[in-house]
């Protein structure tokens, strides 16, 4: 797993922004951590009211991530899919990236992926953004989507 490399993200400028998020269910531990992640970087950013939508798993992602996308700035989805013994994973985590790449280009607007996809749960803790993981992806994709919200607003 790398996190070398990563920038230091300035959240100032984007408290305008509105913000959909939508969680998955499973693994409901590990996208409570997730979430909690994207709430410390909504709180950085200065947003305090962001819509948040619960949905079964990552294959029902994009159509929440598509529907939040129709009247806020920004959305973040959140998920993790875990390797099992069957070609399920495989599809799923495809399904559920094509889709949420879709959103992004149909609407224009921002989607962070935190979709994590992992080959065990230890991978996925390890990017929950808890004591003792290497990551917090919850936020780094949250912050991500901001960014990119503010640098489009620029183009126009």
């Amino acid at each position: 797993m790398s996190s070398g490399g990563a920038p230091t993200l300035d959240l100032s400028g984007t408290s305008h922004l509105s913000v959909g998020i939508a969680v998955t269910l499973w693994n409901g531990e590990i996208l409570d951590a997730l979430q909690a992640g994207a709430m410390r970087a909504l709180a950085e950013a200065g947003i305090s009211d962001p819509t948040l939508v619960r949905v079964p798993g990552a294959f029902e992602l994009p159509l929440a991530a598509q529907a939040l996308a129709a009247d806020h700035d920004v959305v973040v989805a959140l998920g993790a899919v875990i390797r099992g013994g069957t070609p399920h994973f495989d599809y799923v985590c495809t399904a559920a990236t094509d889709g949420l790449l879709r959103v992004s280009l149909d609407t224009g607007k921002p989607v962070g992926f935190g979709v994590l996809t992992c080959d065990t749960e230890e991978q996925a803790w390890a990017r929950a953004g808890v004591d003792g993981s290497t990551e917090d992806k919850g936020f780094d994709v949250t912050a991500a989507a901001l960014l990119t919200a503010v640098a489009l607003g620029g183009l126009g």
